[in-house]
């Protein structure tokens, strides 16, 4: 069995479902079937899930929302209508719509994930009306029915694990295809809950594990993984095969081809999962899995990502103190801000944290209880930070490698703010000011692509 994951990109309009239901019905084992909410179908469109956010956002402020509700509603009558099964989904896609904005908007967070996953609830309705038009046998099937419970965060729900059984359990009873809205669940007091934003890569990779499927299919808009961001390099270096390890890493440090919580469940599993190009089904893209047999080069990925900060404490003989780093997390901790990385000297500690985790409020509390609770002598904080990532399972076992990325971007008067290198020597990452992002990242490209 494989489990299919099409993305908004792939569902934009019925020329593009057309496609994926082709790609579904060309192999007998694709019998589980992710959709997303239609996306965008020129760059200057608005993706469906983002006109269901200002349709909320209307509603929680006060309005009455029927323009925006009308601009969810066009885009699924232009679908529909191309697909010739207007007649057959529009009555049930438009009292749905119409349920959900007239629900109690009181708790703004529970409202937003009830209208927002209406984008992929319906797409998958109609998706399965498809189908049925063609004379495939196809049903959908709704997460709350299948099992699909999830804790109790509106936004970012995580998975509870007894799903897997009960959704292994709802899908093999089901001999058709079976096609599943991805990006929310319910949790367990029946409410609506999404996964954060691009949450349905999680939801195919949730399934996949839940059915020991033989491969997991992530069809997107590229060919494959590249070894950098498109946009910043011309024709960049594709990527046959990555790790899950690898893949973690680069899409942490702003790859955006996979959500960065997607690989775990298959990860548990050991299910590969291959990224694919619905627009070119006949490439056989990336298999993500989790041993290496090839390796193109001594690294595999560059990337870079915005948006952070350090925290910097410094002491003299805090070496010497037993605990001493534990009690500055635990101040991070009771401050509810999370920490990314902990690069530290013998009388210094940085602390790295996404600058939205660390605003001036949280700062001014954590500053002042450093210097009252645990005597520090200095702390300073840089924000407008980035990182830059190198990745690559060859670079455990190749010397010099951190040292050749730092020396190729000191030639090219990139200053950097940081370097720190985790346990398992796949990567290693470099803080630099975040004009210097891109910059940082094609020089680095041209270090370990293009000699």
């Amino acid at each position: 069995m494989k489990v299919c994951k099409f993305g908004g990109s792939s569902l934009a309009n019925a020329e593009q479902i057309r496609k994926v239901c082709d790609i579904m019905l060309s192999d007998p084992d694709r019998r589980v079937m992710v959709v997303s909410a239609p996306g965008k179908r020129t760059r200057e469109d608005i993706k469906v899930t983002d006109l269901l956010i200002a349709l909320a956002n209307a509603r929680i402020s006060g309005y009455d929302g029927e323009v925006e509700k009308q601009a969810v509603l066009n885009r699924f009558e232009s679908i529909a209508q191309e697909l010739g099964i207007a007649a057959d989904v529009m009555p049930a896609i438009t009292e749905n719509i119409e349920s959900l904005m007239d629900q109690d908007c009181q708790n703004s967070l529970k409202y937003l994930d009830a209208l927002k996953a209406a984008g992929e609830d319906n797409c998958a309705r109609l998706v399965a009306a498809y189908f049925v038009k063609i004379g495939r046998d196809a049903q959908y099937l709704n997460p709350g029915e299948a099992g699909m419970l999830l804790t109790n965060e509106y936004g970012n729900a995580q998975l509870l694990p007894e799903s897997y059984e009960k959704l292994a359990d709802s899908i093999q009873k089901i001999p058709s295809i079976v096609i599943f809205p991805g990006f929310f669940g319910y949790s367990a007091d029946g409410d609506v809950v999404t996964f954060s934003r691009g949450g349905s890569d999680v939801t195919g990779s949730i399934l996949a594990a839940a059915l020991n499927a033989t491969v997991y299919e992530n069809w997107t808009d590229v060919d494959s993984v590249y070894s950098v961001n498109p946009a910043l390099v011309r024709n960049p270096h594709p990527v046959a095969e990555i790790t899950y390890d690898e893949m973690r890493e680069l899409a942490y440090a702003g790859f955006t081809v996979l959500h960065e919580e997607a690989l775990y469940p298959a990860y548990t599993k050991s299910i590969p999962v291959n990224i694919r190009n619905t627009n070119n089904p006949l490439a056989r893209g990336t298999m993500i899995v989790r041993n290496r047999v090839n390796f193109d080069g001594i690294v595999t990925g560059i990337a870079g990502a915005k948006g952070f900060c350090t925290l910097n404490i410094y002491k003299y003989l805090m070496n010497r103190e037993i605990g001493f780093a534990v009690k500055i997390l635990q101040i991070l901790a009771e401050e509810c801000i999370p920490f990314e990385h902990m690069p530290s000297g013998i009388d210094s500690i940085s602390i790295v944290m996404r600058i939205n985790a660390f605003p001036p409020e949280k700062e001014r509390i954590v500053v002042k209880r450093l210097q009252e609770e645990l005597g520090i002598e200095r702390v300073s904080t840089s924000r407008n930070l980035a990182i830059v990532m190198i990745v690559g399972e060859a670079m455990a076992r190749t010397v010099g490698v951190a040292a050749r990325a730092a020396t190729a971007l000191s030639k090219a008067g990139v200053n950097l703010e940081l370097i720190n290198q985790g346990a398992s020597e796949i990567s290693v990452m470099f803080g630099v000011r975040e004009e210097y992002c891109n910059y940082a990242v094609k020089e680095l490209y041209k270090e370990f692509f293009q000699r």
